[in-house]
């Protein structure tokens, strides 16, 4: 069965959701896989949402390993080394379980080289393969200063350099048409840095595009995990390839998880 290792801070909703999510696809059969484990850089006490994520991971029966990076720091403060030891650590915990894919789910920790090397490790980023890097804010804000139209998320392969992994899967979507049009001839004529001085992220163009990122998040990790677990894909030598090894530049979910967003069969 494929195997799944899950990272994650656990520090809010979404954590658990995304969790519940993916394990409701397990349990119905859709992705064809088990999570071998979930690892959290906080322990339990630190504070209460990340209680409740760990009380989640527990009522699934998963094993679970925690080592808080925020101690870790601490009795290592003078050890300018202390993230690479830290991630060294990690990786002697979790060393009795075989994996084949690792997904960092709300994990707010950079991952390091050594991480990267012994684990496929996918993460969630807020844009299309070549658009734009950064936080989602900074995404959105790029999107609207370019007059984009259109957007989407994607999952890459983590490496140490953040947002320049290659890309996985993604799916994108409009943001002109009906639902946006009105919204970007409300900015007509503005930057966004003279936008963002204004309204700031209340202006509706950045909340819809927001809104609408968001709601394709869950999915995707979702349909991405079973084109994994269904060996549609697979990561070789750092890429992503079918399952004629075809060499792939992200591999497209798009028409799948729109038929979702509308429930179609």
């Amino acid at each position: 069965m494929y195997k799944i290792g899950w990272f994650s801070t656990g520090r809010g909703s979404g954590s658990r959701a995304l969790l519940e999510t993916i394990m409701n696809g397990i349990n119905k059969g859709d992705i064809k896989a088990k999570i071998a484990f979930v690892f959290c850089n906080r322990e339990r006490g630190q504070t209460e949402e990340t209680d409740m994520f760990l009380d989640q991971v527990a009522s699934y029966s998963i094993p679970l390993v925690c080592l808080s990076s925020k101690k870790f720091k601490s009795q290592h403060n003078n050890d300018p080394n202390w993230r690479i030891n830290y991630d060294r650590e990690i990786m002697e915990l979790l060393k009795g379980f075989q994996v084949d894919i690792c997904v960092l789910a709300g994990y707010m920790l950079i991952v390091g080289p050594e991480m990267c090397q012994r684990y496929d490790m996918i993460n969630l980023h807020p844009a299309l393969p070549g658009g734009p890097k950064g936080t989602w804010r900074e995404v959105i804000w790029e999107l609207i200063d370019s007059k984009a139209s259109k957007t989407g998320v994607m999952m890459h392969l983590a490496i140490p350099e953040v947002d320049e992994g290659p890309p996985m899967t993604y799916c994108e979507f409009p943001i002109r048409g009906e639902l946006f049009d009105k919204h970007w001839k409300e900015i007509e004529g503005l930057s966004a840095n003279e936008i963002m001085d204004k309204q700031g992220e209340n202006n509706a163009l950045f909340k819809l595009i927001r809104e609408e990122g968001v709601k394709r998040e869950q999915p995707l990790i979702a349909a991405t995990l079973q084109a994994f677990s269904e060996g549609k894909i697979r990561i070789e030598n750092g890429q992503v390839v079918n399952s004629e090894g075809n060499i792939l530049a992200g591999y497209s979910l798009s028409q799948e998880i729109e038929n979702l967003l509308q429930n179609k069969p």
